[in-house]
C-alpha cells in the first residue's frame, strides 16, 4: 500500500489517494478522500487522512479482513499495532512506542471518518463504529430544550489519552535576535510580520499587495484557492488585522530597496533565485528557518512565533475572544485549549493583580 498524489485535470487542484501494491486504487478509501477534497478540506488534511487509511488497509490486508466486516475490536487491535515497535511487542513504556498518542488518534480519526462517510452513503458497516450521541452545553436546559436537542456528535469508541503539550514560545530577546540575523529586508519583514500579527506562514505567503492597506495600518488575510505557491489561509472569510507603524515602514523599505519594479501580485517572492518573481514557497521558508537556526542557535519555526505572540497577548490580559480573532481561529475553545495553560508565575501575577495576594514587602 502507498499514498499517491493526484492532480485534477481541469482545476489543477492537488489531492491524495491510496493504492495497493499493484497500483490499483483502494476504492473505499478513494471515495472518502474524494469527498474530503470535494468539500474543500485542506490538502494537508486529505494527505494526513490518506496516510492513516493506508495504514488501516495494510493492517486489514495482512490479516485478510474485509473492510466492511469489522468492528471496534479490530480498531482496538489496529491502535495497538500502531503503537507497538514490532508485531509481537507489547508497549509498557510510552517512550518505546512507535507512534505517539496524538499520531494514533489522528489515524483513528481517518478510520472513523471513513466509516461514518460510508455509513451515510448506505454501506452496511458495524453500527458501533458510527455510534452517535446528543450532547448539551453544561447542566442548564433552556425552555423547549427537548425540541431542539443538542447537535449530534460522532463518538469514537477507540481513542488514546494524549498528554497536553504546551506551546513552545520564545523570549523577546530571542525574537529580536532572529530578526537581527536576517540579512535581507524581505526575510526580516516576513518574520516581523509573523511575530507581530501571529498569522500562519501560509497566510503570509498568500498575501497580495492589495491586502496591505498601509494608510490604515492593517492587513487583510484573504482565503484563496488559486495561490501559485500552494499557500493556505485556513480561514473561510477575509480577516482584517491591525499592524504597527514600524511594520508598515519595514514593508515600504522592502518594496523600495529590494522589490523595486518587479511585476508581481505577491508580497513574498523569489528575488535572488530563479525564477525571479515566483511566489515564495513553504520549502523556501523552511530552508531560511534552517539557516537562521544555525546562525542564531535558537530552535524555532514560523509557528513558534505565532505561539509566542498568542501567549504574550494572553499574559498581558488581552481578552481571549480578541486573541482568537487575531489568530483566525474558528472557535474560542481552540484558542483556550491551545494557549491558556498558566504556570505558577502566571497564577501568582493574576492573584497579585486581583488583590488576592499581596506583593512581598
Amino acid at each position: 500500500m502507498r499514498v499517491q498524489r493526484m492532480v485534477m485535470p481541469v482545476t489543477g487542484a492537488q489531492s491524495w489517494t491510496v493504492v495497493n501494491d499493484e497500483l490499483v486504487i483502494v476504492i473505499p478509501a478513494e471515495a472518502y478522500l474524494a469527498h474530503l477534497a470535494a468539500i474543500e478540506r485542506s490538502p494537508n488534511t486529505v494527505k494526513a487522512y490518506a496516510h492513516g487509511l493506508r495504514l488501516w488497509f495494510e493492517f486489514l490486508d495482512a490479516r485478510s479482513l474485509a473492510w466492511d466486516r469489522i468492528g471496534v475490536e479490530e480498531v482496538s487491535r489496529f491502535a495497538a499495532w500502531l503503537r507497538a515497535p514490532g508485531d509481537n511487542v507489547i508497549v509498557f513504556d510510552d517512550r518505546s512506542a512507535r507512534r505517539s498518542e496524538s499520531t494514533v488518534n489522528r489515524h483513528l480519526a481517518a478510520v472513523f471518518g471513513l466509516y461514518d462517510f460510508h455509513h451515510r452513503s448506505g454501506v452496511a458497516v458495524a453500527s458501533n463504529l458510527v455510534a452517535w450521541r446528543r450532547v448539551s452545553r453544561g447542566a442548564y436546559k433552556p425552555f423547549l430544550h427537548h425540541v431542539s436537542a443538542g447537535r449530534p456528535v460522532a463518538t469514537r469508541p477507540v481513542r488514546l489519552r494524549a498528554p497536553q503539550r504546551l506551546a513552545k514560545t520564545l523570549e523577546p530577546v530571542e525574537v529580536s535576535t532572529i530578526l537581527g540575523a536576517c540579512d535581507r529586508l524581505r526575510d526580516r519583514f516576513l518574520f516581523a510580520l509573523l511575530a507581530e500579527t501571529g498569522m500562519r506562514v501560509g497566510q503570509a505567503l498568500g498575501l497580495r499587495h492589495e491586502d496591505f492597506v498601509s494608510r490604515d495600518r492593517r492587513v487583510v488575510i484573504v482565503p484563496r484557492d488559486d495561490n501559485a505557491n500552494g499557500a493556505r489561509a485556513k480561514c473561510r472569510a477575509p480577516v482584517e488585522l491591525p499592524i504597527s507603524s514600524q511594520l508598515v515602514r519595514l514593508y515600504s523599505d522592502y518594496m523600495h530597496v529590494e522589490y523595486g519594479t518587479l511585476d508581481s501580485d505577491y508580497v513574498f517572492v523569489n528575488l535572488w533565485s530563479a525564477p525571479r518573481g515566483r511566489p515564495l514557497r513553504y520549502d523556501a521558508v523552511a530552508k531560511l528557518v534552517a539557516r537562521l537556526r544555525s546562525r542564531t542557535g535558537i530552535d524555532f519555526s514560523p509557528h513558534t512565533l505565532r505561539h509566542t505572540r498568542a501567549t504574550e497577548l494572553i499574559r498581558s490580559g488581552t481578552p481571549i475572544e480578541v486573541v482568537s480573532k487575531l489568530l483566525t481561529h474558528r472557535s474560542v475553545t481552540t484558542t483556550s485549549s491551545t494557549y491558556v495553560h498558566l504556570d505558577a508565575e502566571d497564577l501568582r501575577a493574576a492573584l497579585e493583580s486581583a488583590g488576592a495576594w499581596a506583593h512581598p514587602s
